[in-house]
């Protein structure tokens, strides 16, 4: 429907770009044979949760897509999914001071004090142990002993609820009869009374629904170029073209997607990237975590240090990436080669690693 109506679509992303049957149904443009890509990542008869499409949508006419599914498969079988936003360390001392009718300088001086960490956030207790300061106010003053000892029982508990940024259920039924819905007053479809993890648990199936920015810049560049007389092909653009390496190299990434930060920045000019697998790679290793390995694949890839692997057999794996594990597809390659696993099974290996479950 969004390629029909001139609606920009992205590529693919995430496991859904690993189905060679969604490349052919042209769901995805990305050949996953072409880029080695493992299709139990997708479906894997192993794993007990349904996959799901990820697809981005220009952002503003992402509301239009939804307006036709809702459209095609009815109203009464379309909804968003709720979400709930937590207490946490900050949010409830604020909360807390406001009822405890504390000066709101005071209060934002404590919040302060607690580390911002939003990948893991940090609670009151914890807080107070890394914090010699705010141990000091706690130890010192009893108003803010009765502050911090008042909003710890609430910390965790949910605060509001709002509709999940893209996340769309379509059921084969009417959802009234699966699970409890209600209506928001700012949007035309009501949203599942069930968070991600629960509405999956019921069987039903997500959908993701994501608007992208650049999709929007990328289709105004196109349009600009035809109002000038100049008809650009985006999906026919050449990814071996010269004169945008040589752009990368220079680092002028303004504008450019996932390359412009400053951090990206640096890393480029240290890599001197000379094809589209390179950019792949740095895109996937620049992320908390794979981070650490970026200076090693730099230097193995300018051959100033020596590539090794650890056992011969991983060599057709990694050789691609320098001798570096960048992908989650090597992942599941490695657990297959070295330990026997299946696909589906290395699989359940990969979403353990990723969620730091080590007990699985």
């Amino acid at each position: 429907m969004g390629k029909k109506n001139n609606i920009p679509v992205g590529p693919g992303r995430g496991s859904g770009a690993s189905s060679l049957i969604a490349f052919c149904l042209d769901i995805t443009d990305v050949d996953p044979v072409e880029f080695e890509l493992v299709f139990e990542r997708f479906m894997n008869p192993e794993r007990v949760s349904m996959p799901d499409f990820d697809v981005d949508f220009c952002q503003e006419r992402r509301d239009e897509v939804i307006a036709y599914v809702a459209e095609k498969y009815g109203k009464d079988r379309v909804a968003h999914i709720i979400t709930f936003g937590t207490l946490q360390a900050r949010a409830v001392l604020r909360d807390v001071g406001r009822v405890l009718q504390m000066p709101y300088r005071q209060v934002d001086t404590i919040c302060k004090l607690i580390p911002q960490q939003p990948t893991n956030p940090v609670t009151l207790d914890e807080a107070l142990k890394q914090e010699p300061a705010l141990m000091r106010m706690w130890e010192e003053d009893e108003h803010v002993r009765t502050l911090i000892e008042t909003a710890k029982p609430l910390e965790g508990l949910y605060r509001h609820a709002a509709t999940h940024a893209a996340g769309v259920i379509i059921s084969d039924e009417p959802l009234a009869k699966k699970v409890p819905l209600y209506q928001d007053q700012n949007s035309t479809l009501p949203a599942t009374e069930f968070s991600m993890k629960y509405i999956e648990a019921c069987g039903l199936v997500k959908f993701d629904f994501l608007g992208l920015k650049t999709l929007t810049i990328l289709q105004n560049a196109v349009n600009v170029l035809k109002n000038k007389g100049i008809y650009l092909e985006l999906s026919q653009i050449s990814l071996n073209d010269p004169a945008t390496y040589e752009l990368l190299r220079r680092v002028e990434t303004v504008g450019i997607f996932q390359l412009e930060s400053t951090g990206m920045s640096d890393v480029l000019r240290q890599l001197q990237p000379e094809s589209f697998e390179e950019i792949i790679a740095l895109v996937a290793l620049y992320r908390p975590g794979p981070m650490d390995e970026i200076p090693r694949y730099i230097a193995c890839r300018h051959k100033r240090e020596v590539i090794t692997y650890e056992y011969p057999i991983l060599e057709d794996i990694l050789k691609p990436t320098f001798g570096v594990m960048v992908y989650q597809e090597q992942v599941l390659k490695i657990a297959q080669c070295l330990a026997g696993y299946s696909l589906g099974e290395a699989d359940l290996l990969r979403r353990a690693m990723g969620k730091k479950k080590s007990q699985k």
